[in-house]
């Protein structure tokens, strides 16, 4: 067992290699908020999209989740859980909710819209949220689904915030507070 504290740096870089690993490309996040962000915000780009989902990715909840939940999965692929947790993780059992309660852990950070926006993609299963959630392909990704809806949830929330306040920013130079009536 270690004795030093783990740097940031390299709890960040196991959590990126986690997701890349597990066959989770940044690009496949930052497509998902894409979708979810281009309706309100038309001059979006996907270059905008991925430097918010590294940006989510450089928080500790975050990073600290996807270790967690990743390492579950990994460990109910090896057959290495105890039962009945061993056969509720591999059958991703509908009313075990522990993998959605660390993901949206991670998601409170955000604000409220990542919160509803999480639990829009726990249910809709977007992009590479489905891939993961159906099985396709090979290990279980009981945990991995829902913290990839996490990171997708609050990088559209980020993006959401950031937009707004370019928009304020361009129009501050027309708002003069001495135009308003004083309602005091």
């Amino acid at each position: 067992m270690r004795k030093d504290r783990v740097h940031s740096k390299e709890v960040a870089h196991a959590a990126k290699s986690l997701l890349k690993e597990r066959g989770v490309e940044i690009k496949d996040i930052a497509e998902i908020v894409y979708d979810m962000q281009s309706p309100y915000a038309p001059m979006l780009s996907l270059d905008a999209c991925i430097e918010s989902v590294e940006a989510v990715l450089q928080k500790r909840e975050m990073q600290h989740a996807i270790l967690v939940g990743v390492e579950l999965d990994k460990l109910a692929e090896k057959g290495q859980l105890s039962e009945p947790l061993q056969s509720i993780v591999e059958q991703d059992e509908g009313l075990f909710g522990v993998d959605e309660t660390i993901a949206i852990g991670a998601v409170f950070g955000y604000g409220s819209i990542a919160v509803t926006t999480y639990g829009y993609l726990d249910k809709a299963k977007n992009g590479i949220i489905k891939k993961l959630d159906n099985k396709t392909g090979q290990g279980i990704h009981t945990f991995l689904d829902d913290l990839v809806a996490s990171i997708a949830a609050n990088a559209s929330s980020r993006l959401a915030h950031h937009i707004r306040d370019e928009e304020e920013r361009k129009t501050t130079l027309l708002y003069n507070p001495e135009d308003q009536e004083d309602i005091s």
